[in-house]
Parts: C-alpha cells; structure tokens; sequence
C-alpha cells in the first residue's frame, strides 16, 4: 500500500465521516421538531434506532481514520507492513484487505 493510497482512503473517510455527522444531526433536529411518539410508532424503524445506527457508524469511521493516520506515522518511521508484535513483513494481501493492520496474520 502506498502513501497515495493510504490518503486517498483518508480523505474518502474523513468525506464519509462528515456525511455521516451530518445525517445524525439532521436526525436530531428532525427529532427536536416533532413530537411523535417514536416509540410506539408502528411503522419503520424509531428515530432512536436510526441515532443509535448513525453513531455506531460514525464512531467506526472515526476509528478507521485514527486507524489510518497511525498507518501514515508508521510509514514515515519506516515500521508500516512489519508486524507490531513478531517484527516480521504483513504480507500485502493482508494490508490491502485492512491497509492499517498492525500485526500479521499469525498474530492476529
């Protein structure tokens, strides 16, 4: 994986990131300005549900970004594709299924 690479898919989930923020606070606002009882509604998902979805998803986003900027620092240190814990080379199939993985396939 090459640093081109690994900002590209930085940049597309720092973009994925700032869509999801702001579907949840749409949904919040939607949320303030109505008064339905959600809970008891009983069509479709509740906007608790839909909240609770957008959050888990933007938290994994977030992670995956955090993920990715180690994966960069670890680039510029020269570490980036040995693994954390047995030091030898994460092979490249592994590192383009998870471009930020730490350990190699043994360790994980």
């Amino acid at each position: 994986m090459t640093r081109d690479e690994l900002l590209r898919l930085h940049d597309q989930a720092k973009t994925e990131a700032a869509t999801l923020n702001a579907d949840l606070h749409a949904v919040f606002e939607a949320s303030q300005q109505s008064n339905a009882d959600d809970e008891h509604d009983p069509e479709g998902a509740t906007i608790g549900y839909e909240r609770a979805q957008l959050t888990a998803l933007l938290d994994a986003k977030r992670r995956l970004i955090s993920e990715l900027d180690e994966a960069l620092q670890r680039l510029d240190a020269g570490t980036y594709g040995v693994c954390e814990r047995c030091g030898n080379a994460i092979p490249g199939e592994r590192l383009e299924a998870r471009p930020a993985a730490r350990t190699c396939v043994g360790c994980a």
